[in-house]
């Protein structure tokens, strides 16, 4: 039966038009961002690499930790030694987050080098809201300790375009508008090249 019903379903989703296939994935992806296997399968992800080298307090490094009930539905823990309180978003791009649901499709939109613009619309924020997501991610990502690579490597370039928002005073060019390309292609004064390696164990590095 359940099969039949999934048969009917693809059959249906291929009569659709280009533009209710776009509207239809974003509706899946926020039925999927929002429900609690799929948010309780991101947390435990984070939990195992988080604690691989076992379990401790954020705050002091203790290894005295007991469980201490729940908040919003998520498990926290409570540090003997410092008396501390904490989850498993503590020291996390999630942590003090009031959306966290939606960093899968933030980040998703991240990788597929989509504009905030254009991504606040998909995730369903503001795209200030997603300029402090980037910078918190990014700051996240460097302080990542990764001494090594193990086994298959890749590596590849990307571009960004350089820019200097904020500073005063800039008289070697003209002012940028937001969203703009660069004139020339590959490394020139207009771009930032940035090289990133990853190996088979999905540690980054760029």
């Amino acid at each position: 039966m359940e099969g039949t019903l999934f048969g009917s379903i693809i059959e249906l989703i291929m009569r659709l038009g280009y533009d209710e296939k776009e509207k239809l994935i974003l509706t899946v992806q926020n039925i999927m961002s929002n429900s609690t296997e799929g948010n309780a399968k991101l947390i435990g992800e984070l939990r195992e690499k988080k604690y691989s080298k076992g379990f401790s307090c954020p705050h002091c490094g203790g290894t005295h930790v007991v469980r201490y009930g729940k908040f919003k539905g998520r498990q926290r823990y409570k540090c003997k030694d410092c008396i501390k309180t904490f989850s498993d978003l503590t020291d996390t791009p999630l942590a003090r987050t009031r959306y966290p649901d939606k960093w899968i499709r933030f980040i998703d939109c991240m990788l597929q080098g989509l504009p905030l613009r254009q991504s606040a619309k998909i995730v369903g924020v503001t795209h200030v809201t997603l300029f402090y997501w980037r910078h918190k991610l990014l700051s996240s990502l460097r302080q990542m300790d990764i001494s090594s690579f193990n086994g298959i490597l890749e590596a590849d370039e990307t571009y960004f375009l350089y820019s200097e928002k904020g500073k005063r005073g800039i008289t070697y060019r003209k002012p940028k508008k937001r969203g703009g390309v660069a004139k020339f292609r590959g490394i020139s004064r207009e771009q930032v090249c940035v090289l990133v390696a990853r190996d088979r164990e999905k540690k980054h590095s760029f």
